[in-house]
């Protein structure tokens, strides 16, 4: 119970990572506040699920600032504090890399406004709330993608590099009353990629050292870490990739 009392955005709430940090934060004694997009109906039903009580789903389109200053004051009104933002809510597409008509400029567009933007933003408008406990923590969700230049798409590769960047900005600027850290894991076992080739997915297993890919788990577990145990960890980029770059 490390974290008992303390209240938890976490946007994308009810994907895969999402889901698996909503209940590894609440076995920890914390109350969730599911944020999500489109995905109302799975959001409902995670807050409900979780471990404890406290726990609600609201709506947090990140690109949407206005709606992200309304659950601002909605958690204010709720619970009189916010002690940790996780910034998980993000996008892609696959598009291969040397396919430049392929990655056209509304998919570009639309992938920095919510892996970017949409960060920035919630920092934004849960600054203030994070700031009154003296030791906020924001965690971004970010990706082996921002270092090695691999994913699903240039894009997308960018937007996770530039997700670094703000991360060691933020942590600058809002240090010593709020840290900021990025986590990046590797190709993680969601609903992204489940569907995928199998024969590509065992590819991929075989070039990480650790012969598997990331789990949720492993996300949420190095999360709930940072949360309670990284406590001088600030401005940095925590990897959870097997030893993927090493490949």
């Amino acid at each position: 119970m490390e974290l008992k009392d303390q209240v938890v955005l976490i946007t994308g709430g009810a994907g895969g990572l999402g889901h698996a940090m909503c209940h590894r934060f609440a076995a920890a004694g914390a109350r969730l506040v599911v944020g999500y997009r489109s995905s109302a109906a799975a959001a409902e039903t995670l807050a409900g699920e979780l471990k404890g009580g406290g726990h609600s789903a609201r709506p947090a389109p990140v690109e949407d600032s206005h709606r992200l200053a309304e659950l601002a004051a909605e958690i204010a009104a709720e619970h009189g504090r916010l002690d940790i933002l996780v910034n998980n809510a993000g996008i892609t597409r696959f598009v291969a890399h040397d396919d430049l008509d392929g990655l056209d400029d509304e998919l570009i567009d639309d992938i920095f406004r919510t892996n970017w933007r949409g960060a920035f933003a919630c920092v934004r408008a849960m600054r203030p709330l994070l700031e009154a406990q003296g030791g906020g923590l924001v965690i971004n969700i970010s990706s082996i993608a921002g270092v090695t230049a691999m994913g699903s798409n240039i894009a997308y590769c960018a937007s996770k590099a530039a997700m670094n960047t703000l991360t060691m900005s933020l942590a600058r600027a809002l240090a010593p009353r709020i840290r900021v850290v990025s986590l990046s894991p590797g190709l993680a076992e969601t609903d992204f990629v489940t569907g995928l080739d199998q024969a590509w997915w065992d590819e991929q297993s075989r070039r990480t050292p650790l012969r598997r890919l990331a789990s949720p788990e492993d996300v949420a577990r190095a999360a709930l870490a940072i949360a309670t145990d990284l406590k001088f960890s600030n401005g940095c980029i925590i990897p959870v990739d097997g030893g993927r770059p090493l490949t």
